[in-house]
């Protein structure tokens, strides 16, 4: 097998498990360790389909790794803390 052929299919072997772990819930779906296999494995993919020159996997696998960057940098934010008990600036109370 050539180069391409090794990186697509780790690529792919890393989207499927992700994939299998996650419905399966051996992982979860928003987690660290299910986004960096979506991260990895459309990377790789997305590189191997470059290298063979095929470019509607191409575009695929780098839209897939984005929204999977996406999904990383929003589950590394910092959670807002919300102010309770409040409406429109006063605070709910019972007579």
């Amino acid at each position: 097998m050539d180069a391409a052929t090794w990186i697509g299919s780790l690529g792919v072997a890393l989207l499927l498990l992700a994939f299998f772990l996650s419905l399966f819930r051996f992982i979860a779906q928003d987690g660290y360790a299910c986004i960096g296999m979506n991260i990895a494995g459309a990377g790789l993919a997305c590189w191997s389909s470059w290298m063979i020159a095929f470019i509607p996997f191409v575009v695929l696998e780098a839209v897939w790794c984005l929204v999977a960057t996406a999904a990383l940098a929003r589950r590394l934010r910092p959670r807002r803390v919300q102010a309770s008990c409040t409406t429109n600036g006063r605070e709910d109370r019972e007579p």
